[in-house]
């Protein structure tokens, strides 16, 4: 159980450069599970509700489960270093909605140090894209690094840009160990399906998750 003992939702932040793709993996995921998990999101922009709205024009959830947060400073400093104004998102969608599975916590795109606090979410999810080059995992920072899932995002684009995916593979697994890491394209796979399923067991297995103890089915209304 966690500290406080009581159930509450399993957080997981998603973070990642620019352009990595953040935004349309948490509008798949959310495609994929909101119709078995009680599901809410916060996004972080810098000056800008941009993420929010292009989750709400999408659909992907009732305008009233979205939270946007405008950091007015560097994305890391308000996932990582002052998380008050993201604990405070996430509590007032608790205490609004009322019971939740999950929160997704998108980060403003930032570089490869970006990290959550651990005061904030449960599971890290670190996107990086292969526009970049296949030099990306080499590189490490703690985000490719440590991050619970390395998603390495928008593979058809990898032909077009001369990045080896599998010398991303070998780079990836050299730096993470027996950390895993998903290649993901939402082209061919817009439901981002082992992205959600490895959500989905973290939800499943967290000791003080709501979902643990209701039908997998029960929906997000």
């Amino acid at each position: 159980m966690r500290p406080d003992h009581h159930a509450r939702a399993v957080r997981i932040g998603i973070g990642g450069p620019v352009g990595s793709g953040k935004t349309a993996l948490v509008a798949a995921l959310c495609r994929a599970l909101a119709a078995e998990l009680r599901l809410a999101v916060v996004t972080n922009d810098i000056y800008t509700t941009e993420d929010a709205d292009f989750l709400r024009r999408a659909g992907v959830l009732p305008d009233d489960r979205i939270r946007a947060v405008e950091t007015g400073c560097c994305p890391h400093t308000a996932i990582r270093d002052d998380i008050s104004a993201n604990l405070d998102a996430v509590e007032e969608l608790e205490e609004r909605l009322g019971t939740l599975d999950l929160i997704l916590v998108e980060s403003g795109g930032d570089n490869l140090t970006a990290t959550f606090s651990k005061g904030l979410v449960d599971h890290q999810i670190f996107v990086v894209d292969v526009a970049g080059g296949d030099k990306v995992p080499r590189k490490g920072g703690p985000g490719v690094t440590t991050a619970d899932l390395l998603v390495v995002n928008k593979t058809d684009l990898a032909p077009l840009v001369g990045a080896d995916l599998g010398v991303m593979a070998r780079d990836a697994a050299a730096r993470r160990g027996d950390l895993p890491t998903v290649f993901l394209t939402l082209v061919g796979d817009p439901g981002a399906a082992p992205v959600a399923s490895w959500v989905r067991d973290r939800v499943a297995t967290s000791p003080a998750s709501p979902a643990a103890d209701r039908p997998a089915t029960a929906g997000a209304g």
